[in-house]
């Protein structure tokens, strides 16, 4: 059965108010704990698998050796791994600047402030600044406080909810949301042919120019004073079609890869890009949405902002597409609408669009 705690005290507070000792709903389970080491010793090994970086400079190149050497590069990383370091992606450094400062200064104002843009989950409401509520049977609780928006497309956007200080968090997310919904139509598109489909199907198929949704989730990993036990995200794949993340330059991904938890490099200047469940069964499997967690350090603040490339919650059916099936590759995956798949992620239910079709969205999977 699952747990609804009592909000805790924000991760920050904790943090803050001098413990050594983490409480316990932090402290992670056994089978965890043997997997969590020292980040900073682990971004260092440099033998074994390593998160590929693709760069995107030759994606749209006239000559067409660069142009599809740099395709079957993204593909291959899509198959294989399911997330990537993306270089040369045509979002402005100075932009992706504006971005990280306008929400590092968010975090930085006074818990009091902070709190004038608090959600309430326990309503629904799951937009704005919050911390994440126990939904496991364990009761177990995450080192990170958060901000949770819509930032695409602008009808969708609550503006109200926004910070106002800084006063260049708005123009400079706006941006950025603007930025990423093109890059989104690029990578779909690479991704589209790759299966030998026509390159707008798997935009289409995710909700199409119009009803993709992006949502912007900033998570904020306080100082740890016991970083063995915990972690800042626990062990998930993504809902999305797609999933950007930039960082403050700390180390914290984990990616499980060939049964091995593998640290994420800091490339300067890049964007991490994961597939999520949504263009893994629109694609049969064939591309990955691989599991992932995020760790946390005594020594450095770590901050990420994640881009959730969703599709809208009902209107979708998600089911691998007829291309990709074969009597020798049947399909892996159920028919399900957006909403059906998280709730069957979060709560178990084994709904699908045959079975049950009014079943509602609780509250994102990556909150």
């Amino acid at each position: 059965m699952v747990s609804i705690m009592a909000p805790s005290p924000r991760v920050e507070v904790l943090a803050r108010s001098g413990i050594d000792t983490i409480p316990k709903e932090y402290v992670r389970t056994e089978e965890e704990l043997k997997s969590i080491g020292d980040i900073f010793a682990e971004e260092k090994v440099t033998d074994g698998p390593q998160l590929p970086v693709i760069d995107l400079a030759g994606v749209s190149s006239g000559d067409e050796e660069t142009r599809l050497k740099c395709h079957e590069e993204l593909k291959k990383a899509a198959v294989e791994w399911g997330v990537m370091h993306l270089v040369n992606h045509g979002v402005p450094e100075e932009l992706m600047e504006r971005v990280k400062n306008a929400g590092r200064a968010f975090f930085e104002l006074p818990v009091e402030e902070k709190e004038e843009y608090a959600n309430d989950q326990a309503a629904g409401n799951v937009q704005g600044y919050g911390s994440k509520l126990a939904n496991n049977a364990s009761g177990q609780l995450e080192w990170e406080d958060y901000f949770f928006h819509c930032v695409f497309p602008p009808e969708k956007r609550d503006l109200s909810i926004w910070p106002k200080n800084p006063a260049d968090y708005v123009p400079a997310t706006i941006q950025y949301a603007e930025q990423l919904r093109l890059l989104t139509t690029k990578i779909l598109s690479i991704l589209s042919t790759g299966l030998g489909l026509e390159p707008d199907r798997l935009e289409q198929e995710a909700g199409g120019a119009d009803d993709l949704i992006l949502q912007m989730k900033i998570n904020y990993y306080p100082k740890c004073p016991q970083p063995e036990l915990a972690l800042g995200v626990e062990a998930h794949t993504d809902v999305s079609a797609l999933t950007f993340i930039l960082h403050n330059m700390v180390p914290g991904l984990q990616l499980f890869y060939e049964g091995n938890w593998v640290t994420a490099k800091c490339v300067p200047n890049s964007i991490i890009m994961h597939i999520g469940d949504t263009v893994e069964i629109l694609s049969n499997g064939k591309y990955k949405s691989i599991l992932h967690r995020g760790l946390v350090n005594k020594e450095k603040v770590r901050i990420s902002w994640a881009v959730f490339c969703e599709p809208p919650k009902e209107r979708i059916v998600l089911r691998p597409l007829p291309e990709t099936v074969s009597e020798a590759e049947p399909p892996l995956f159920p028919a399900r609408t957006f909403a059906q798949h998280i709730e069957h992620k979060l709560f178990g239910k084994s709904s699908t669009v045959e079975e049950d079709d009014d079943v509602g969205l609780k509250k994102p999977d990556d909150i």
